[in-house]
């Protein structure tokens, strides 16, 4: 796996739901000795709580966790190490629940991205391959995911795309 070796500024690993990509964006923090894994979701409920605890134990001691569900730019500007984000969808959705000017926040992080401290790797749902939803708040939901997506793909050196655990390059600019 040559694209394990050298991480850019910032890679964006994107896939659909179970597709692998957490997994990939862990191997590529670890091909660098290891890092920060920056969890966006909350246990909320039991499914969630198994969820985060599967993730932890598969991660082992090349990790140190923080758990932050709204404030990304902060503990990336404070990181030493290479920081793994894991889900941007995630902390999407906490920025509307928080009421939070998601436009500003996702330009924020944009922004911080484009000249990170340390290696970042963001992890995101790529929604726009299923159907259209009948409810109206899950269409604006995946228009907002499909437009930070868009952005975060843009400041990206790397772009994967991850679909049944197979990663394909999508965009390399990591040796210009």
């Amino acid at each position: 796996m040559s694209d394990l070796l050298t991480l850019p500024p910032m890679t964006l690993v994107l896939g659909g739901i179970r597709s692998g990509k957490s997994a990939y964006a862990e191997k590529l923090i670890e091909s660098a000795g290891g890092g920060l894994y920056l969890a966006t979701a909350e246990a909320r409920d039991d499914e969630m709580k198994a969820r985060i605890q599967r993730h932890r134990e598969r991660r082992g001691p090349l990790w140190e966790t923080v758990e932050e569900p709204l404030d990304l730019v902060t503990v990336i500007h404070k990181a030493k190490r290479p920081v793994l984000i894991d889900c941007v969808t995630i902390w999407l959705n906490n920025l509307v629940e928080a009421q939070a000017d998601v436009a500003v926040q996702v330009k924020k992080l944009g922004a911080e991205l484009l000249q990170p401290p340390v290696p970042v790797v963001l992890v995101t749902n790529e929604v726009g391959l299923g159907g259209i939803s009948d409810n109206a708040a899950a269409r604006a939901f995946a228009d907002l995911q499909g437009a930070s997506n868009q952005i975060f793909a843009e400041v990206a050196r790397r772009v994967v795309f991850v679909a049944a655990g197979l990663p394909m390059t999508l965009k390399d600019m990591s040796q210009a």
